[in-house]
């Protein structure tokens, strides 16, 4: 048998994480066996192996996809050097949410709504299966610390209030993009543009 060439031993791997989201998304991480994702991908029920030890390499493959596409922008925002509100860094975010598809990390195009019921159903996974939870905290962690830092900088320029805790705020931001989330993906929330209008009015800092 032929070697497969690292372009296309990429696209094969890409195939099965694109199959196993859409298994994941449809039925649910633990409805989901191995043999499954293979029979959607349309391969031998030993090739996922071939390029993943286990499922749970899959679930924090799709996980840091959602991840990066949610908190990316607004680290990238964070890192910039001007100032920011906590609107801004909120809406970032939103922003990134209003398209249909988007490219995951191998340049892949990716449906937003499978991206995000996966990340919903990756918090439950975090209660009970640590090699999803250590990453996840990581995660959470750098990013809280940039928001922090950009909310740090922007109470210096006056777009946040003095009495805000950057710390504090940097939750309230992440809290604001897990609830449109969680009603998007349960409660069929779409509006994204709507809610960050009133984002930026409810948080409005004269």
């Amino acid at each position: 048998m032929p070697r497969l060439t690292p372009e296309r031993r990429e696209a094969k791997r890409a195939e099965i994480v694109a199959a196993a989201r859409r298994c994941f998304s449809r039925d649910g991480f633990h409805q989901t066996s191995m043999p499954d994702i293979a029979a959607e991908a349309g391969v031998s029920q030993g090739a996922p192996y071939r390029y993943f030890e286990s499922k749970d390499q899959i679930v924090l493959a799709i996980a840091g996809d959602a991840f990066r596409l949610i908190f990316g922008p607004v680290e990238r925002l964070a890192a910039e050097a001007g100032p920011a509100s906590v609107a801004d860094l909120t809406v970032a975010a939103l922003d990134a949410l209003a398209v249909e598809t988007v490219r995951d990390a191998a340049g892949h195009e990716v449906p937003v709504d499978e991206l995000l019921r996966c990340a919903v159903q990756t918090w439950s996974e975090m209660l009970r299966n640590e090699a999803v939870r250590s990453p996840a905290v990581e995660g959470f962690d750098s990013v809280r610390r940039s928001i922090a830092g950009a909310i740090e900088r922007g109470r210096a320029a006056g777009a946040v209030p003095p009495a805000v805790r950057p710390d504090h705020a940097a939750r309230v931001v992440m809290g604001l993009l897990h609830g449109f989330l969680l009603q998007r993906v349960a409660f069929g929330l779409t509006d994204t543009a709507r809610y960050g209008a009133d984002i930026r009015a409810l948080l409005h800092h004269p």
